[in-house]
């Protein structure tokens, strides 16, 4: 499995999105998915691990996740070449934005 494998899996994303605000441990990241077992989040965590996305260090008897900011390269690399298509997107809405604008009598 690679990245973009792990990342498809809604479940995985939303673990992804709670370790982004911070450290959890494994029975806070249970706690952010309550319609899946302890077991199942374990199973998306040790995927998110493989992919070199999450690492894990213990912390006496429990395991403390975090984000492995290297492990996102590989998507911002791929999502790279997308930003400058919206850029030039973003930049045509806002220059017809500003024309409305000017306009509109108020």
């Amino acid at each position: 499995m690679d990245v973009f494998e792990a990342v498809a899996e809604p479940s995985r994303r939303a673990l992804l999105d709670a370790l982004a605000a911070g450290e959890r441990t494994a029975g806070e990241l249970v706690a952010t998915l309550p319609n899946l077992t302890q077991p199942a989040v374990s199973r998306h965590l040790r995927v998110l691990r493989e992919v070199g996305l999450v690492e894990v260090r213990p912390d006496a008897q429990r395991r403390i996740y975090a984000l492995r900011a290297d492990g996102l390269v590989e998507i911002d690399r791929w999502l790279g070449r997308y930003r400058r298509y919206w850029a030039a997107h973003l930049d045509a809405l806002e220059r017809h934005l500003a024309d409305t604008h000017r306009k509109d009598p108020e």
